[in-house]
């Protein structure tokens, strides 16, 4: 009882102290909002998931990067069907084509992937960057794979995105249907991109998952955690 006693009142006056008399660095402390900037770390996710209980905080967060993008009101479309805390997509730090709307704690987990996954990785493999994503489409009020009974699909509350290529700056276009099991280069990139994402969403799928994904990546803000 002594020992748990004096822990509490060490904790205690940590925690008092904090802010007056020494600071946690940001990559320790979970309350510390998250960066665009900053390289993600094993308090990432946890920060990822806060923002699906705190919009203010989300939106905040992406203010600070490049998308251009705007907060669209909640809605209700079908049973089970519509979102919250959304945004509609112009152009994340690349062109995107058509606009999309995507819920923002998905937005933030693509934006950090963006930046610290996907560049890097074009850099690394190809010797040049992505200038644009080629996605299929991201709200939809469905089940998952269309079927017409089942649980809802991510897509029916605006919470994944589906990405079918990349466009590089050089020009060359990298398709997930015909490289992914292709030249060496894409579809080392291809894998790398994916792997990436599995520590951002709550869900990546891809080819390797099932026939349905083969032409795609599937990038989803949750419920559950899977990486395929």
């Amino acid at each position: 009882m002594k020992f748990v006693a004096a822990l509490l009142l060490f904790l205690g006056i940590g925690f008092w102290s904090h802010g007056r008399y020494w600071t946690l660095p940001d990559h320790l402390n979970p309350w510390a909002p998250l960066a665009y900037e900053a390289a993600p770390d094993w308090l990432t996710h946890l920060k990822l998931q806060r923002f699906k209980s705190e919009p203010a905080a989300c939106q905040a967060f992406m203010s600070s990067t490049p998308w251009r993008f705007e907060a669209v009101p909640d809605r209700e479309t079908g049973p089970d069907c519509g979102f919250r805390n959304a945004i509609q997509v112009r152009q994340t730090s690349v062109a995107v084509g058509a606009q999309f709307t995507l819920s923002c704690p998905a937005a933030a987990s693509l934006a950090l992937w963006e930046r610290h996954v996907l560049q890097p990785a074009a850099q690394a493999a190809l010797g040049t960057e992505v200038r644009r994503l080629e996605h299929l489409g991201s709200y939809a009020c469905r089940n998952v794979y269309g079927r017409e009974a089942g649980s809802r699909s991510q897509h029916a509350t605006a919470d994944a995105l589906d990405i079918a290529g990349f466009v590089l700056a050089d020009g060359r276009r990298i398709s997930v249907l015909r490289q992914w099991s292709g030249d060496a280069a894409a579809a080392t990139f291809l894998r790398a991109v994916h792997q990436g994402a599995c520590g951002l969403f709550d869900g990546a799928l891809g080819p390797d998952y099932n026939q349905a994904h083969a032409d795609h990546f599937h990038f989803d803000s949750g419920p559950y955690r899977v990486c395929r």
